[in-house]
């Protein structure tokens, strides 16, 4: 018993046990790691990329990997590392800024369907369901072609394919944790309705939560790709990954690192995303870290 005579709470983990999982006994520290870098990249662009992204140079186009162009030059010689950074800069913020609605609008439909149920949570899980019965690319073409292009019906467009996801998970969390006996004593104390939902069911059911965050960025990045590289994404000469693929591979025989560099840019950054997801569900897990 420590010396302030309150009994230590059974169960509680340790300082730091959390970070401890994630860095060193899960994949998730390799993910956090590739976060960073092209979290890094994108912002610290304008100092990295040593060329302007948008700057037509017809003497430069498509050549090879030199010291001048590390990943070579495009049809336009623009430089292609350029373009990856600064493209990294619009698929992560679309990516980001869509991910924060579904969050905000899924996340809250969730918890209001997992905590009151009855008739709301039915209304709800209806909506929830419309949206669902769509595969998220055409849903996101469609939206696309009703709201127009341009970054925010782009995120708009992303984010309203991710709310139905977010909502399910928001609701399955709330519901396993309405019943516990913390909540039923904060009720108890006097606590009603957005007070017993703020203060004691979101802090137990955010881990859920937190980590279809980290998978619905990797998700978004990929739409947002797949967006671009149909054309109804981030529109020329603003640069962006998928539309990089698209753009290089009509000279995929001659130049192939004008597809080949922004295609492994879109890949490794999704896979550092669901790294970085599997470590935190690892790290929120106090079986894990009771081990």
């Amino acid at each position: 018993m420590p010396e302030s005579g309150v009994p230590a709470a059974r169960g509680r983990p340790r300082l730091g046990a959390g970070w401890r999982v994630l860095l060193f006994r899960s994949s998730g520290g390799l993910g956090l790691a590739i976060v960073l870098l092209a979290v890094l990249g994108a912002v610290f662009a304008p100092w990295l990329a040593g060329h302007d992204p948008i700057a037509l140079v017809p003497a430069d186009r498509l050549q090879g990997p030199t010291a001048e162009h590390w990943l070579g030059t495009d049809q336009y010689g623009r430089d292609t590392f350029a373009r990856i950074l600064y493209g990294g800069r619009i698929s992560l913020a679309v990516a980001a800024a869509a991910t924060l609605f579904a969050l905000g609008v899924g996340g809250t439909m969730g918890v209001l369907a997992g905590y009151y149920r009855g008739w709301l949570d039915a209304l709800l899980m209806r909506i929830t369901d419309v949206l669902l019965s769509f595969p998220a690319i055409l849903l996101a073409i469609a939206l696309l072609a009703f709201f127009g292009g341009g970054f925010e019906n782009l995120v708009l467009a992303i984010g309203i394919v991710y709310v139905g996801p977010f909502a399910r998970v928001a609701r399955a969390a709330v519901m396993t944790i309405r019943e516990e006996l913390f909540v039923e004593a904060s009720r108890a104390l006097g606590a009603r309705g957005w007070r017993t939902v703020l203060l004691a069911v979101l802090p137990a059911a955010a881990g859920p939560i937190i980590v279809e965050v980290t998978l619905r960025l990797a998700y978004a990045i990929l739409a947002e790709a797949s967006l671009s590289f149909l054309g109804l994404g981030t529109q020329p000469p603003a640069p962006s990954w998928g539309q990089m693929v698209a753009d290089g591979r009509r000279f995929l025989a001659l130049a192939p690192w004008a597809t080949v560099a922004p295609g492994l840019a879109i890949m490794v950054v999704v896979l550092g995303f669901n790294l970085l997801g599997d470590g935190l569900r690892d790290a929120l897990d106090p079986r894990v870290k009771a081990r």
